[in-house]
C-alpha cells in the first residue's frame, strides 16, 4: 500500500500513537479540486489529522468531520474521514495565493486566519458529539492539539506537515499523534515531552522518505513500541448518480414540479470531491413520478 497509517503503544500502554503517510491522498485531493500550494498545504494538513482521528472510531458506519472556520482568505476547510482510513474533503476558496511567511513556508496561518475548529463524531448516537476549540496558532497541528486538550481531556501531541514540489505537486504528506493515557506516570510524562522538544519538524522526517513505522521509532526513541494495527488511507467519495437521485427525490414534490418547469437540466455539485452530477428533464420528470 502506498499511503497508510498505523496504530501503537508505547511505554506499557500509557502512550497511544498514530502515524501516517499520506502524498497520494493530499495529492488526489490538490488533483481534484485544483487548490494553490498554501491551500494544498492546509487542506492536506486537515486531512492527515482527520484520517488519524478516524482511526480512533470503533464503527464501519462512524464518521469524523474536522472543519476549520476562519477570517483568511481560505475562508474554510472541511475534512470526513471514517474508522477505515478513507478521507475527503474540500476548501472553501482552494486558489489562495500567498507570500512566504517570515521562516520562508508556506503560509497556512496566514490562509487559514483567526478562527474555530469544530470536531463532529457520529457514531451512531441520536445527536452527534459536537466539540470545538479556538484556533491557536491556525496551523491546524496545534490546532488539533489544543482541542484534545480542552474539549477532551486528552493531553497529545499533533504533528501534521505536507512539502510541495515546484510544479505545485505534493512531495510528502503525513504526520503523527501521541496521546497520553490515563495511567502514565511522571518519568513517562517528563522522558516523551523531553523526546517531542528535540524533534524540530515533521517536514523533514518525511522529506526523508521514513515510513509510519520509522516516524514512530524516531519520534519514541527510548520507548518500546508495540504495533497494533495498520491500514491503508485514501481519498474516497462514495457518491454516486444514483445517491444524488436519492437526494433529489427527498426535495418534495412541489419543488420537483419547479425544476420540471423551468425546463432546464439541473446540476448537483459535490464538495468533497468537486464532481458534477447532470440531470435531464426527463430524468427529474422520472423521479417526481417514482416519488408520487
Amino acid at each position: 500500500m502506498s499511503d497508510y497509517m498505523i496504530r501503537a503503544v508505547a511505554a506499557g500502554g500509557s502512550i497511544r500513537a498514530f502515524a501516517a503517510t499520506t502524498r497520494d491522498t493530499v495529492e488526489e485531493a490538490r488533483r481534484r479540486h485544483n487548490t494553490s500550494p498554501v491551500v494544498t498545504a492546509a487542506l492536506g494538513r486537515l486531512l492527515t489529522g482527520a484520517a488519524m482521528m478516524g482511526s480512533m472510531m470503533k464503527g464501519d458506519r462512524d464518521r469524523l468531520t474536522l472543519k476549520i472556520n476562519g477570517d483568511g482568505p481560505v475562508k474554510s476547510l472541511t475534512a470526513v474521514a471514517d474508522s477505515k482510513g478513507n478521507v475527503k474533503g474540500y476548501a472553501e476558496e482552494p486558489q489562495v495565493i500567498l507570500h512566504a511567511n517570515d521562516k520562508g513556508k508556506l503560509d497556512v496561518a496566514g490562509a487559514v486566519g483567526i478562527g474555530v475548529l469544530t470536531v463532529t463524531k457520529d457514531i451512531g448516537l441520536k445527536e452527534p458529539y459536537v466539540g470545538t476549540s479556538m484556533l491557536v496558532t491556525s496551523e491546524i497541528a496545534e490546532d488539533i492539539t489544543y482541542y484534545f486538550a480542552t474539549s477532551e481531556q486528552t493531553p497529545s501531541a499533533v504533528a501534521l506537515g505536507v512539502l510541495m514540489n515546484r510544479e505545485n505537486t505534493v512531495r510528502q504528506a503525513g504526520g503523527f499523534i501521541l496521546q497520553l493515557m490515563p495511567n502514565v506516570d511522571e518519568e513517562t510524562i517528563s522522558r516523551l515531552e523531553k523526546r517531542i522538544g528535540e524533534i524540530t519538524s515533521i517536514t523533514a522526517l518525511l522529506d526523508k522518505g521514513m515510513s509510519p513505522e520509522e516516524i514512530l521509532a524516531y519520534v519514541l526513541e527510548g520507548f518500546e513500541i508495540e504495533i497494533l494495527d495498520k491500514k491503508p488511507v485514501g481519498f474516497y467519495c462514495g457518491c454516486n448518480k444514483q445517491r444524488i437521485r436519492g437526494a433529489i427525490v427527498s426535495l418534495g414534490r412541489k419543488d420537483l414540479e419547479s425544476l420540471i418547469e423551468d425546463r432546464e437540466p439541473v446540476e448537483v455539485h459535490c464538495d468533497y470531491c468537486n464532481t458534477s452530477y447532470l440531470f435531464s428533464v426527463e430524468e427529474i420528470e422520472e423521479i417526481l413520478e417514482k416519488a408520487k
